[in-house]
C-alpha cells in the first residue's frame, strides 16, 4: 500500500543522476519532461499552497476541479505535469490526455476513459498501470480476508469466495449503475486463478475500454459489447474505488488542449461542451470521490463564442473575474491564469536549467564560466527576437538551443566558446506551426 507524503521541492544539488538525465534529455529534444519539473519550475510557487490543499481534500475522499488558461507557450502542459508530480507524491494516480477531434473527441466519454486507462500511471508504475493496479487491489482484498481470520490461507476455494464477496461489497455503489464493471473484474480474477492468461488479458483490456475484445472472453465474464458513452462514467467511478482500496486515494485527470473543440463541426463542439458540463455536474454531485479534474485551454476557448460561451450553463460554472492585475489572481479560483514568460523569467528558467545540467557535466567549471548569467540573458533575448519578440512562445526553443547547441558543446569540447563559435539559427524544420509564424526571416546571429 502506498504511503501518502506531502509534496516536497527538488534541489539541483540532491538530484539523482537518472532524474537529472531524464530532464536534460527531454529539453534537448524540445519536449516537456515527464518528471522532475519541480527542479526548474518558474513562477508556479504562488499556486503551491492552494493546489496542495486541493490534493489533500482529494486524498480524504473529496473532489476538485480547475480550468487552466494560457496562450501558446505559457506552460499549460508544464503546469499539468508539475501538478501530476505533486499528486504522485501524495499517493494519487495520474493520467494526462490530449483532447483531439480524431484521436480523443471529448464528446465520446468512452474514448476519453480508454485514453485514461492507457495513460494511467502511479509513482511506481508507468502507463498503463491499469493491470498492476487491479492486481494490487485483489491482493489487498485477499490480505483483508486473511487478516480477518475467518478463512484458512490454504483453503483456496473458501478464500476465493470470501474475496468475491468483499469485492461485491466494495463495488456495490458502482454495480447498481454499471454491473458490467464488477462482472469483468470477477471474470478477470477467476481467469487468472484458472491459469487462463488469454481470457485474463482480454478482460483487463475490456475493463480499460479497449475495443475488439474476443467475444469468448466477454461471455466467460458475462459481459457484452463494448464500453459506451453512458457506461464510461460508471467505469470511472469503479476505477476510483479500486484505486482507493489499493492505496491510491485519488486520481488526477488532466484533459489537455481542450481548445481543439473550437475547430470541430458545430454539433460535435456542442456535444463536447455538454459532456464537460455533465462531468462537472457529476463531480459536484459527489459521484467521483477522489477525482481531481484539470482542463487546459487558451483564453479564446474560455471567452470566445466558439468555446465555453457557446454553452451558458458551462460558462457559468467556469466564470472567473480576470479584470484585476494578474498578480491578484486567486490560486483558489475555478480558472487559473498562467501569465506566460517575460525576459526576466526566461533568464531565470535558463539559469535553473544550466545549474541542473552542470550538476552532471564532465566539465562543470567550464559550463559555469562560459555559460554565465549574462550569456543566458543574451541568448534569451536573441531567441525571443528570432520569434518576433514574442517571449511567450520562446521557452521551448530557448531551452532546446541552450542544452543541445550550447551546454552540450561547452561540456564536450575544451576549445568551444559560445561567444566566439556559436551563431543562433532558427530553421523552420525545428519549429512548431505557431513558432514558425512568429519567426523572423533568415538566420539570427548572436552579436556578442
Amino acid at each position: 500500500m502506498s504511503t501518502i507524503q506531502p509534496p516536497s521541492g527538488g534541489h539541483a544539488a540532491s538530484v539523482s543522476a537518472a532524474r537529472r538525465r531524464d530532464v536534460v534529455d527531454a529539453l534537448r529534444r524540445g519536449t516537456v519532461p515527464q518528471f522532475g519539473l519541480d527542479l526548474f519550475a518558474v513562477g508556479l510557487d504562488r499556486f503551491e499552497r492552494a493546489l496542495d490543499d486541493d490534493l489533500t481534500v482529494v486524498t480524504r475522499g473529496g473532489a476538485a476541479f480547475h480550468a487552466v488558461r494560457g496562450d501558446y507557450g505559457s506552460g499549460k502542459t508544464f503546469f499539468a505535469r508539475w501538478l501530476a508530480e505533486r499528486a504522485k507524491r501524495m499517493g494519487l494516480a495520474t493520467a494526462e490526455i490530449q483532447i483531439s477531434e480524431t484521436e480523443t473527441p471529448l464528446h465520446r466519454l468512452e474514448t476519453v476513459y480508454r485514453r485514461l486507462t492507457e495513460r494511467l500511471s502511479t509513482a511506481s508504475h508507468a502507463p498503463s498501470a491499469l493491470r498492476a493496479i487491479v492486481d494490487s487491489w485483489f491482493y489487498t482484498l485477499e490480505e483483508e480476508v486473511l487478516d480477518a481470520g475467518d478463512v484458512p490461507e490454504d483453503d483456496t476455494e473458501a478464500l476465493g469466495k470470501a474475496v468475491d464477496a468483499l469485492m461485491e461489497s466494495r463495488l456495490a455503489d458502482v454495480a447498481r449503475t454499471t454491473p458490467a464493471f464488477a462482472a469483468a473484474l470477477r471474470g478477470y480474477r477467476h481467469a487468472k486463478a484458472a491459469g487462463d492468461a488469454a481470457t485474463a488479458e482480454a478482460l483487463i483490456a475490456w475493463l480499460g475500454g479497449q475495443k475488439s475484445v474476443a467475444a469468448g472472453a466477454r461471455r466467460t465474464a458475462g459481459v457484452r459489447g463494448d464500453l459506451d458513452h453512458f457506461a464510461a462514467l460508471g467505469f470511472l467511478q469503479g476505477l476510483l474505488t479500486v484505486l482507493r482500496d489499493c492505496g491510491h486515494p485519488g486520481l488526477l485527470l488532466v484533459l489537455d488542449e481542450i481548445e481543439t473543440l473550437q475547430r470541430v463541426r458545430g454539433d460535435v463542439r456542442e456535444k463536447g461542451l455538454n459532456a464537460l458540463r455533465q462531468l462537472l455536474d457529476e463531480i459536484d454531485a459527489g459521484r467521483f470521490p477522489g477525482l481531481f479534474l484539470v482542463i487546459t485551454g487558451t483564453p479564446a476557448f474560455y471567452d470566445g463564442q466558439q468555446g465555453v460561451q457557446r454553452l451558458p450553463p458551462l460558462a457559468q460554472r467556469l466564470a472567473t473575474d480576470f479584470t484585476t492585475d494578474p498578480r491578484f489572481d486567486s490560486p483558489r479560483a475555478v480558472q487559473l491564469r498562467l501569465a506566460g514568460f517575460d525576459l526576466e523569467r526566461l533568464g531565470e528558467l535558463g539559469r535553473s536549467v544550466r545549474d541542473l545540467y552542470a550538476g552532471a557535466a564532465r566539465n562543470p567549471d567550464r559550463v559555469a564560466e562560459l555559460v554565465d548569467n549574462a550569456y543566458i540573458a543574451e541568448l534569451a533575448t536573441a531567441v525571443t527576437g528570432g520569434l518576433g519578440g514574442q517571449v511567450g512562445i520562446a521557452p521551448r526553443v530557448f531551452l532546446r538551443k541552450l542544452v543541445a547547441d550550447v551546454l552540450d558543446r561547452v561540456d564536450e569540447f575544451d576549445d568551444f566558446d559560445p561567444r566566439r563559435h556559436y551563431a543562433l539559427t532558427l530553421s523552420s524544420a525545428e519549429l512548431s506551426e505557431a513558432e514558425r509564424s512568429a519567426a523572423s526571416a533568415g538566420d539570427i546571429e548572436l552579436d556578442l
